[in-house]
């Protein structure tokens, strides 16, 4: 696949910690096909855009385990969202903490529209690199960790209006407790029936030990959140329901697949796993 070339003005910026955690998930995409044809995503930008922001991707490729969950993660948020396109042809996605991702490119159906959103200093070099903006795509300016987002994104405010789909990949293991309890009350409190939102989450042995993981190491970012039970997911609100969950790490090897259902066993929840709540007409 031919590499889309890119020109930036001046070199991209340093990110702060947690927003440097997407050059992770870039290089997956950007190299890790040939490394893991089997879950191979086919990104057209990835490679540009990460020589664009000065990064080769060695020190990413190294932790293979985390390209592998990479490339998975998206192809079950492709698969998730694309379902929900399935139902809703001209529906809205939003891509909470987008980073430097392009989803846009396997979900365009000619309808439906994709609003992308992440913190200033992300969205300036969004600006900078030239992401594709078409008319059915919007980029915004949030931090999902402050309550109010979904009135600040625009979002529909009544609960009469058609379905969306929200994904936030990345991200909210790296907020508070209190932090992402607001954010998926909000989410229960303001969006439509049927709207789901899609993340990912590392359980709650992780918080505090990023020191351990292969990459997130090298950036600076901690571990603050992670489920410690299921029923922790829809606590927040009575409309969540939880639709579907995905142990993504599965398929990287055998040992994965075995640890992860003993793991699964003592503690009643995945070590990492993709979560997708839906919410319901009324509350429980």
């Amino acid at each position: 696949m031919r590499t889309p070339h890119v020109r930036t003005a001046a070199p991209c910026p340093p990110l702060s910690a947690v927003p440097s955690t997407l050059r992770i998930p870039l290089a997956a995409r950007a190299f890790g096909d040939a490394l893991f044809p089997q879950v191979a995503v086919g990104d057209a930008h990835a490679r540009a855009w990460l020589a664009a922001i000065g990064d080769d991707g060695a020190r990413w490729l190294a932790d293979r385990p985390s390209i592998y969950g990479v490339l998975a993660r998206t192809r079950v948020l492709r698969q998730w969202a694309l379902a929900y396109l399935a139902q809703h042809p001209a529906g809205q996605i939003v891509n909470l903490g987008c980073g430097l991702s392009h989803y846009f490119q396997w979900l365009d159906n000619g309808h439906c529209r994709l609003l992308e959103a992440d913190l200033q200093e992300v969205v300036d070099i969004r600006r900078q690199l030239r992401v594709p903006q078409g008319p059915r795509q919007r980029l915004a300016v949030v931090d999902i960790g402050q309550p109010g987002w979904w009135d600040r994104l625009g979002l529909p405010p009544g609960r009469g209006a058609e379905a969306l789909f929200l994904m936030c990949e990345g991200v909210l293991m790296y907020l508070q407790p209190a932090q992402v309890e607001a954010v998926l009350a909000e989410f229960g409190e303001r969006a439509p029936p049927g709207s789901v939102f899609a993340f990912d989450a590392l359980c709650a042995l992780t918080v505090g030990n990023a020191r351990l993981h292969p990459s997130i190491r090298h950036t600076g970012a901690e571990f603050a959140w992670g489920p410690a039970s299921l029923a922790e997911l829809t606590a927040p609100h009575g409309r969540l329901r939880l639709q579907a969950s995905d142990p993504v790490m599965d398929g990287f090897a055998p040992l994965f697949a075995m640890a992860g259902l003993s793991f699964q066993f003592f503690t009643g929840v995945p070590f990492y796993a993709l979560y997708a709540l839906r919410v319901a007409d009324g509350a429980r």
